[in-house]
């Protein structure tokens, strides 16, 4: 599908883009020994981290959008190939503190890179990064996840 036609919904366009991404960030990942998923963790981890930052898993689940338990499995996954560090927060022996090892910052460093490039090649049909079109559509996009979704629950009078 190149274009748009008019029985595209939004959904179905954004999950189209969205599927199209994390194909093409989990292929350019494969070589640095990543997933999409793992990058989307040891880059917001890195970011965090740059602020200062020694995020929980609770706390990168929340940022990253991804659910709790499956921020757990990837830390448990990324920890095992020396990636990263778990280890109890000590103002709350229930949260497990994440931070980037040496050898972590370097990949994620790596891998940054070459997001950076997929993503201008993204992009480049709305000018690149910095044109005005990329900023309307990362605006909207943010309107769009700011905006509360819960799912409708069927009215059932028999309760």
């Amino acid at each position: 599908m190149s274009k748009g036609s008019p029985g595209h919904t939004p959904g179905f366009l954004v999950w189209r883009l969205a599927n199209k991404w994390r194909v093409a960030v989990d292929r350019a990942m494969a070589p640095l020994g990543l997933t999409h998923a793992q990058y989307s963790l040891v880059a917001s981890l890195y970011g965090m981290q740059r602020t200062g930052e020694r995020p929980s898993q609770r706390r990168l689940a929340d940022h990253t959008g991804l659910e709790a338990l499956y921020v757990s499995k990837l830390a448990r996954a990324l920890e095992s190939g020396g990636l990263i560090e778990r280890a109890r927060d000590p103002r709350d022996p229930r949260a497990v503190q994440l931070a980037l090892t040496e050898q972590g910052e370097a990949v994620t460093r790596q891998a940054i890179a070459v997001v950076q490039e997929l993503l201008q090649q993204l992009l480049e049909p709305l000018g690149g990064l910095d044109a005005p079109r990329t900023r309307a559509l990362t605006g909207e996009l943010m309107t769009l996840l700011d905006a509360p979704l819960a799912p409708s629950v069927p009215n059932d009078e028999s309760t």
